[in-house]
């Protein structure tokens, strides 16, 4: 009776949990786009642009998307390669099904769950720590360009007039992205001996449990790397978006909007990322009305951002999700 019920809880988990992922980001999606002001000017715009001349640059938002969790995919397929040697297309799968489940978690730790989808049983904990890093190496890239663009926002102050309602934000923001980026720097680089610490505190209640130590300061440089290229993928979508929307801006202006919108959604904690787009409005509108007045063209661009860069990995995660099995056996 008992093994007759464990089999049939898996079915269940195995066949209905990809489903309910599916049907649930169609829905809160749906939810949260009819609760944010203009987003029906905001969707017209985005379809406009498909018949404009200036299309190819939504087509090239859509192949930098690729590209930006393709980066993401290979940072983690090298951080969890001392453990697993795992290949590029299945770190991808990986990738896109933790970005489906980080959808529906405070802050993405979803991400952790999906990844780990991919990885053999036994190596499934153990596999927390190389998504850590990533994310990490991911932080500190955005902690120190957010500094780099609230020095930048404090320098060209004299030369934009809107600038004044963020002036008062400027310092407390700049000491705080800094202070974040050298703490998250320290127990970056060292981040073996803290997970030396860690294996001393699980072997007090399993012996068998232990987290391998394998992030020299190469690999972690690596990752660092690759962090710093995806993050400049990041600001090409935007200046993409920017242009195509008919908003003039220049490389540096959407450098420092952008670089210091990261860092106040990074400070932000989010219940999920579904329901930070509010909070993507809001902070792209307030940063980037310092240079341009087209409210509805800012709305426009973070919206885009948030579907092509989030929405839809998710999505296609869910449908990854659909053919796994997350229990195998009888």
């Amino acid at each position: 009776m008992i093994v007759a019920r464990n089999k049939n809880i898996k079915l269940i988990l195995n066949y209905v949990v990809g489903p309910a992922l599916l049907l649930l980001l169609f829905y809160t999606t749906s939810r949260q786009l009819q609760h944010q002001p203009g987003w029906k000017a905001s969707l017209t715009q985005m379809r406009d642009a498909l018949t404009g001349s200036q299309q190819w640059k939504l087509y090239a938002m859509f192949s930098l998307m690729w590209v930006n969790w393709g980066l993401e995919a290979a940072k983690w397929q090298i951080s969890i390669l001392p453990l697993q040697s795992i290949g590029f297309i299945q770190a991808f799968k990986a990738i896109l099904a933790g970005a489906c489940i980080a959808c529906f978690t405070p802050n993405r730790v979803g991400e952790y769950l999906g990844r780990m989808l991919y990885v053999e049983n036994e190596k499934k904990i153990m596999s927390v720590a190389p998504t850590i890093v990533c994310s990490m190496a991911q932080m500190l890239v955005t902690l120190l360009a957010g500094a780099a663009g609230l020095i930048l926002f404090s320098y060209f102050k004299t030369q934009f007039s809107e600038i004044h309602r963020l002036a008062p934000y400027i310092n407390p923001l700049l000491l705080i992205a800094a202070f974040a980026a050298i703490v998250l720097g320290t127990l970056f680089f060292r981040f073996d001996p803290m997970i030396g610490l860690i294996n001393r505190w699980l072997k007090k209640y399993d012996k068998n449990i232990s987290i391998p130590e394998y992030f020299s300061n190469p690999i972690l440089i690596k990752l660092l790397f690759i962090s710093l290229i995806r993050y400049g993928v990041f600001l090409l979508q935007y200046y993409l978006l920017f242009s195509l929307f008919s908003i003039h801006v220049s490389g540096i202006q959407v450098f420092m909007g952008v670089s210091v919108m990261f860092v106040v959604m990074a400070i932000i904690p989010s219940l999920t990322l579904l329901t930070d787009l509010g909070l993507r409005w809001q902070a792209g509108i307030q940063i980037f009305q310092v240079f341009t007045s087209n409210t509805a063209g800012i709305l426009a661009v973070s919206l885009g951002i948030w579907l092509i860069n989030l929405i839809i990995p998710a999505l296609i995660g869910s449908l990854l999700i659909l053919r796994i099995k997350l229990f195998k056996g009888r």
